[in-house]
């Protein structure tokens, strides 16, 4: 028996417009495995499968708590806590933790709202790894910024480190004899130390609603960009400004030092935009299959997909962008829409849920959340809020002053892009 077998029921009541019997019929296709394909619902964090990879310290009494006992305990947390508090929810976060979000976004709109809360003696970052970084790039110095779990990282981000970065620069400087006409440009969704690089070497940060803005900024200041470390948001927005495949190349960082990134001379002379080799896991599972098949099930449907998907999938789509740009797309619908969205599926199981006059699906028809922002499980919630009621902060995240200097330089370049 499969999972789709055994978590039928419950994914159904989760996304109503899954049709099974086309998830069995795709069962057998080729497809990026997920992590999480129980569903999306709370439960303890003793009973996840994959919880031994997440983080073992986390103290016994929290392993059993259902969600109904945890949704008590961070309640009572969060009202003793009162305004020395925020927390920050990121749009990919479960039901569970959203819902005592202050504040909700994508990643670099929490990281400004928390910069501008200054009165807030604690930042809870319910996100990823780098996310609670940006918010201390710009936080206050004395405000603590907490990760629930240590653990939630982001695979796009762990694509690209910092002595892979430098070999590639270095490389690229021998070919061009310099680097002075070459803009490093990093995605939010990278490291600090990636966006402490970019603001040391004339570079700069962008998110997924502002990269063309941001592209144009970096090729009035040189004539190539090196894009890091997602490749489709880069090879898309290449797109949008009219610029080709072949003035685009792709630089695989894991052939190691010396070998150009499978590159040549030629390749690189002519590029505009160099690509890493990165992506995002869960934008990968979206699919030309998938368009087509909801197009065939409802001729009325808007394809509507996020910039991390393949290059195929957002030009066969209605339309595209950050999640925000989603949000704001599904709010402004008329009542009766079909909109099939190609990204996170808590983002899309809350935005069915929100909007009940519309039909709103996932084109993937597997339930598969963000395996690292899953990661942050109530259980954690509750122990990091319980921590600071008894005057503990854990998981606190401090990204060291000498990175914190050069990436508030680059993302305050990026703040400056009107």
């Amino acid at each position: 028996m499969t999972n789709i077998d055994v978590g039928q029921e419950k994914i159904q009541k989760q996304n109503p417009y899954i049709d099974f019997e086309k998830v069995l019929q795709q069962f057998n296709t080729p497809q990026l495995q997920c992590e999480t394909d129980g569903g999306i619902a709370t439960i303890p964090l003793a009973d996840e499968i994959s919880f031994d990879s997440w983080q073992s310290d986390i103290p016994q009494e929290y392993m059993k708590l259902s969600a109904e006992q945890l949704t008590e305990r961070i309640g009572i947390a969060r009202q003793k806590l009162g305004s020395e508090l925020i927390v920050l929810g990121h749009h990919y976060q479960r039901e569970d933790i959203i819902q005592y979000a202050d504040y909700r976004g994508d990643s670099f709109a929490l990281a400004q709202y928390a910069a501008t809360q200054n009165d807030a003696k604690y930042i809870i970052f319910c996100g990823v790894h780098f996310m609670a970084e940006a918010a201390d790039i710009l936080a206050q110095p004395d405000q603590h910024v907490i990760l629930p779990n240590i653990e939630a990282g982001c695979s796009m981000a762990d694509m690209a480190s910092e002595p892979d970065l430098y070999s590639a620069w270095n490389e690229l400087s021998a070919i061009f004899d310099g680097t002075d006409d070459l803009i490093p440009v990093t995605y939010m969704n990278s490291a600090a130390s990636l966006k402490s690089f970019c603001g040391e070497h004339g570079g700069i940060v962008c998110t997924s609603s502002n990269a063309e803005k941001v592209l144009e900024w970096a090729f009035e200041q040189g004539k190539r960009v090196f894009f890091f470390p997602d490749q489709h948001l880069g090879r898309n927005t290449g797109h949008d400004m009219g610029i080709s495949d072949n003035e685009m190349s792709l630089w695989n960082w894991r052939l190691g030092p010396g070998r150009l990134g499978g590159l040549n001379r030629e390749n690189l002379l002519q590029s505009r935009i160099i690509l890493w080799q990165g992506h995002c896991s869960v934008h990968q599972r979206f699919s030309l299959t998938q368009i087509d098949q909801a197009r065939e099930r409802f001729p009325e449907v808007e394809i509507l997909v996020h910039p991390e998907c393949r290059a195929e999938v957002v030009d066969a789509a209605d339309a595209s962008g950050s999640t925000g740009f989603i949000v704001d797309y599904v709010a402004n619908a008329e009542a009766g829409s079909v909109i099939g969205i190609g990204t996170e599926i808590n983002l899309v199981s809350r935005l069915s849920h929100e909007y009940p006059d519309k039909t709103i699906f996932c084109l993937d028809p597997v339930v598969c959340p963000c395996s690292t922002m899953y990661r942050v499980h109530p259980a954690y919630l509750a122990w990091v809020m319980e921590s600071l009621v008894k005057g503990h902060v854990v998981n606190q995240i401090s990204v060291d002053k000498n990175i914190k200097h050069y990436a508030a330089v680059a993302l305050q370049r990026m703040l400056n892009i009107k």
